[in-house]
């Protein structure tokens, strides 16, 4: 700010008695003193506000005021609380060094003017830092360049503003990473897609006590993308109590991150036409030199590098209620980090994914969990997420089989309840690929005739003969352990058991019923 604006409403009720001619000096900070010689703790562009208590005769305001000039303070404010009015040889001396010099009345406390002054500087510099972040984004789009970590950690610097650029999933795009822990993020994840599913331009939220304002990054050059895969700007403040420039600033900020973020899925769109080809390959059980070098093809334009991965899995995705294309975008942002040799293809619902075994131990079916968690978030009334991985695959000649395991996995975790559901090679030799493949409505017809009885029961009577019937099972039929599961008595839970078999007409000590039993509960 310039230290005229002093002067002007709505800044404290101050008096210019000097410096008229250096009124378009620029203000940077503020000093409160009363120290005879502060010229130590200055360090340049700083108004000093001091109540005159050093001052013991005229000679003592020249030599308060060379050191303040000398220290390149801009401006000195003089209050009158405690000695009264500004005398005449403070005035004088302000006018030899040209200083201007302020009365602040004895009704207007340091206080206030600390709080102009802070206030205007911060919008100031939160504006000369907009431009050069519009700036920046005009370059970066033009030129291809890089450094939007440079530029938010030149914000945390200068204005002690932490901002990060995240994908859906939380993962940290740009941004003191250290600064938020795994569950930060994702609850920042979250908060963002909740609030655009409710068709909200932006969010706020509150985390461990920090206020976060939460902005969508657009990426201009790619139109028509699904919250599930833009960006977001997270911020730590609330931005609606921000003044109008520094809400510019974040603004400019979300807008530099998007060209930063076109410019990110034009260089992707090779990489993504081969990822087409190899799963195109894939299902017309192409030889596998010739899917060997589709994929060193692709490897080669993968960021991170690490070339041939010792074990692929493949992964098959599907989704309902999302536009065409939103899944494999979704996917594209949470599971393409530093490693990209991750593979993505296909369209409309589904999608296909050829992914490096982990080398943590960890099942590909575990850090998909893990990894599109929050993007449930996003999801409308309808949406939802279903993936099956399979075992992984040593070689290319593996991947083709590798595909239908996991084709075969996506079935069963469709057969659950859940907005996202995921299943793993661990569970195709288990009766659950069994009733997976069984069409729906044989499923409801079976369901019905064992189960429609004891649910109908359970309704009329709050008698809790299902949940009783699914502890029977679960302990092998043991009348003592179930019981004291369900903690009733063992003839309460003989009563329950004679109840069902009355209703439905079979028998729970044959093993056959017990087994048409429990595929019904799992059908449910």
């Amino acid at each position: 700010m310039r230290i005229g604006a002093l002067l002007a409403p709505p800044a404290p009720r101050l008096r210019l008695l000097a410096g008229r001619e250096e009124l378009d000096r620029v203000v940077s900070g503020v000093m409160t003193t009363d120290l005879s010689d502060p010229g130590r703790y200055l360090h340049g562009g700083e108004l000093v506000l001091t109540g005159m208590l050093w001052r013991t005769g005229p000679d003592d305001s020249e030599r308060f005021v060379r050191v303040l000039a000398a220290a390149g303070a801009v401006g000195l404010a003089a209050g009158e609380a405690e000695v009264g009015p500004v005398p005449e040889d403070l005035v004088a001396a302000c006018e030899r060094h040209r200083m201007p010099l302020f009365a602040v009345p004895d009704d207007v406390a340091f206080g206030q003017v600390t709080e102009f002054v802070v206030r205007q500087v911060s919008a100031d510099r939160a504006a000369d830092l907009s431009a050069l972040v519009d700036r920046h984004r005009v370059l970066m789009s033009t030129s291809g360049g890089a450094g939007l970590d440079a530029v938010l950690e030149l914000l945390g610097g200068d204005l002690d503003l932490d901002c990060w650029v995240l994908t859906p999933s939380g993962r940290v795009i740009a941004g003191p990473p250290d600064r938020l822990n795994d569950a930060e993020r994702d609850q920042l994840a979250r908060a963002h897609l909740d609030a655009r599913r409710r068709r909200g331009p932006s969010g706020r939220t509150r985390i461990g006590g920090r206020p976060f304002s939460l902005l969508p990054v657009v990426a201009e050059a790619t139109p028509g993308t699904s919250p599930l895969s833009e960006w977001l700007l997270a911020v730590e403040g609330d931005v609606t109590e921000w003044t109008p420039k520094r809400q510019q600033l974040a603004e400019n900020l979300a807008r530099l991150a998007g060209a930063e973020r076109g410019r990110r899925d034009e260089s992707r769109r090779l990489r993504s036409r081969l990822a087409d080809e190899v799963f195109a390959l894939l299902q017309r059980d192409a030889p596998p030199e010739e899917l060997r070098r589709a994929l060193d093809a692709s490897l080669a334009m993968a960021r991170g590098g690490g070339g041939f991965p010792e074990a692929w899995v493949v992964a098959s995705a599907d989704s309902l209620g999302l536009p065409d294309g939103a899944l494999r975008a979704a996917l594209v942002e949470a599971l393409t980090g530093e490693d990209d040799r991750t593979l993505i293809g296909g369209g409309g619902s589904g999608a296909m994914l050829l992914l490096p075994q982990p080398a943590d131990g960890a099942t590909v079916a575990e850090r998909l969990r893990d990894l599109l968690g929050p993007l449930e978030a996003g999801l409308g009334p309808e949406g939802r997420l279903t993936l099956g991985a399979s075992a992984p695959a040593a070689s290319a000649g593996g991947l083709r089989g590798a595909l239908e395991e996991a084709r075969h996995a996506r079935r069963i975790a469709a057969s659950r309840v859940g907005r996202i559901c995921v299943s793993g090679p661990e569970e195709l030799a288990s009766h659950v690929l069994l009733l997976a493949a069984v069409p729906d409505e044989v499923r409801r017809a079976y369901r019905s005739r064992l189960l429609d009885q004891v649910v109908g029961y359970d309704l009329e009577h709050q008698a809790d003969l299902v949940r009783t019937l699914e502890a029977f099972l679960r302990y092998d039929g043991s009348w003592t352990r179930c019981a004291a599961a369900l903690h009733v008595h063992v003839n309460t839970l003989r009563y329950r058991i004679g109840r069902i078999e009355e209703l439905t007409g079979r028998d729970l000590s044959r093993l056959e019923d017990r087994v048409d039993f429990y595929l019904a509960l799992e059908l449910s």
